[in-house]
This record gives C-alpha cells, sequence and structure tokens, in this order.
C-alpha cells in the first residue's frame, strides 16, 4: 500500500489521542512542516528520529512522516498545513521558525502540534503558558531571538575594536531579534547597520551593501531559510573577509567563525521525544513547552587567523568548542 493511501485510512483528530496499545489498521502519519529546505537537514532529521526512537517509534516501522518543505516561501505554509489536516495526519512537527507552528495552529485546532522554534513561544501567540499549554499546541523553544544581545557581546570581545557591526535578518519573520541587539548595542557604543535577505541573490547583496558601508563584522540572525544556506553564507562572510557571528555550532563547522546558541539537533531530538508520547496517548496540555538548559559558544580558530584575529585565552577558555 502506498503511503498516500494509508495516510487518508488514519483518522486524524478523530482518533487522537492515541491508546497505549490500542489496535491500529493503519501506521500513524506524522507531518513535518518547515520554512526550511532539506538539503542541509539530514543531521537534524537523524536527531528528530532518534527522539522517535527513544519513544519507541521507528520510522517506516511504527509510524510514517509526510514531508512539506516550504524552503524560505513562507506564504506557502498555509496551505502546506491545510494539506496535513486534509490527509489526516495524527500530529504536526512544526520546525524552524514559529511561522509554521502558527500556520499549523491556524488549519486545526484539533490535531497535536509539535514546535521547534527559536522565537519565545508565548511573544509569537503559539501558547500562553510555558507549563501549561492550552488546546493542541506543545513543542520546543531555543530562544534563540532572546540570545542575540550576547551574541552581540560575544562578537565586540572577539573582535574588540568593532564599532560598527552589520545585522542580517529575514524581512519574512516577525524578527524580535532586531530590537534585542539594538538595545545591546547602545550599552556597548556599537553602532548597527540592518540588512535583510530571504534568497540566496538577496544574501548576495547583503554582504556586498556591508561590506560596502565598512563595517567590522557581521551577525547573522537565527533564521530556518539562513540555517539551510549556511554553507553559501559562511562563503559570502570569507569572501568579503567579514567575522561572523551564527546562532548554531553548524555554522561555525562549516567555517564559520564563532556562534553562541543551544544545540538544534537536541532541541528536534526532544521534539521526537514528544511526538512520540502523544502517538502513545499523552495530551499536549500534559506536556510543558521545552527550554534550553545549556547554551553553546564555539568558535572557529582556523577561520580566526584567516581574519587575521588573535582569539583572548579567556575567550578560549570560556568557549565550549574550538574548532580547527
Amino acid at each position: 500500500m502506498k503511503r498516500r493511501e494509508f495516510v487518508g485510512l488514519f483518522g486524524g483528530a478523530a482518533a487522537w489521542p492515541l491508546a497505549a496499545g490500542a489496535q491500529q489498521q493503519a501506521m500513524p502519519v506524522v507531518g513535518f512542516l518547515s520554512g526550511a529546505a532539506p538539503q542541509e537537514y539530514g543531521h537534524i532529521l537523524a536527531a528528530f528520529r532518534r527522539g522517535l526512537g527513544e519513544a519507541g517509534f521507528v520510522d517506516g516501522r511504527d509510524v510514517a512522516i509526510e514531508f512539506h518543505w516550504a524552503e524560505g516561501q513562507f506564504d506557502k505554509l498555509p496551505a502546506m498545513a491545510a494539506d496535513l489536516v486534509r490527509r489526516r495526519v495524527a500530529v504536526i512537527v512544526a520546525g524552524g521558525t514559529h511561522l509554521p507552528a502558527l500556520a499549523a495552529k491556524s488549519a486545526t485546532s484539533t490535531i497535536p502540534i509539535v514546535f521547534s522554534a527559536g522565537s519565545d513561544p508565548i511573544d509569537s501567540g503559539l501558547v500562553k503558558s510555558i507549563n501549561r499549554p492550552e488546546a493542541n499546541v506543545t513543542g520546543v523553544s531555543m530562544f534563540s531571538n532572546e540570545l542575540s544581545a550576547k551574541r552581540l557581546a560575544l562578537l565586540r570581545s572577539l573582535v574588540p575594536t568593532s564599532r560598527v557591526i552589520g545585522f542580517i535578518s529575514n524581512p519574512q519573520i516577525k524578527d524580535t531579534q532586531i530590537s534585542s541587539v539594538q538595545t545591546a548595542a547602545r550599552s556597548l557604543g556599537v553602532q548597527i547597520e540592518l540588512v535583510s535577505a530571504a534568497s540566496e541573490p538577496e544574501l548576495d547583496v547583503a554582504f556586498a551593501t556591508l561590506a560596502g558601508r565598512a563595517v567590522d563584522a557581521v551577525m547573522v540572525g537565527a533564521d530556518a531559510f539562513y540555517n539551510s544556506h549556511r554553507a553559501y553564507i559562511v562563503d559570502l562572510a570569507a569572501r568579503h573577509a567579514l567575522p561572523a557571528s551564527y546562532s548554531l555550532r553548524d555554522y561555525v563547522v562549516d567555517g564559520g567563525l564563532t556562534s553562541y546558541g543551544t544545540s538544534i539537533t537536541d532541541a528536534y531530538r526532544q521534539a521526537g521525544g514528544y511526538v512520540g508520547r502523544l502517538l502513545k496517548g499523552a495530551m499536549p496540555s500534559e506536556l510543558p513547552v521545552l527550554l534550553p538548559t545549556k547554551f553553546e559558544l564555539v568558535i572557529n580558530l582556523k577561520t580566526a587567523r584567516a581574519l587575521g584575529l588573535t582569539v583572548p585565552n579567556s575567550m578560549q577558555l570560556l568557549a565550549d568548542e574550538l574548532v580547527e
């Protein structure tokens, strides 16, 4: 039987929650809705499947996953979410920014939704309470936006002569990082140059614009589209010889200078675990939104040398990981 045939057989909202041990005629289907592109999500999906496995569900054996990728075209998310609802999936996983989760929340009030997002879930309108999420929405928050001020301070320590720092954000999302960075910049005596980009050509223009404005360093906003194009972004920063800070260690492993944030793979592993618990019959309101407990500073020493930067011993000792 083809996947799309048995998706229609599953009862979706009518069959939720699934009682542990209940006899099912068809394999439950999990809808995976993301604003990013699939090319760079291999390790993230592996972590998600690992979380599912820890909860007792193996992809292809106990559960099927139906993927919908917006690839940065966030206007497609409502239609994609509606399609998953029509297919009567058992759970919807909404990843990347808060936008996929909001699209899913608008599309259904009955199918459980598990989000993995960087923004504050209360400010984003996903839930009203961290400890007791209402209705059908819960998930994992990485609080990437709230860490932007700390990232700026760390970048300034790494490039102590910096007076003008560029900030690249995606204009398609409500970016609370900007206000956090601007507030922190005033206290540090730093000027912020804002540019936006939502495609590879726009990223080219953004970096060229910042280089033309003679910025001393660059912060790249936390964003699912940027994450899925991180190799391209790291190459642009190197091409323009701009020290750049990112929200995820993956950028630094790919050659970026530095990152500060939570682990995206751990967040998706936790999301997979929550999906497993929901498939076993848990209610979303019983699962509090998970918050990060560990924050990682990662520095690429090879990239620092190529940029002519000396990483202070104090920062090397502070770093959770040094990449050579």
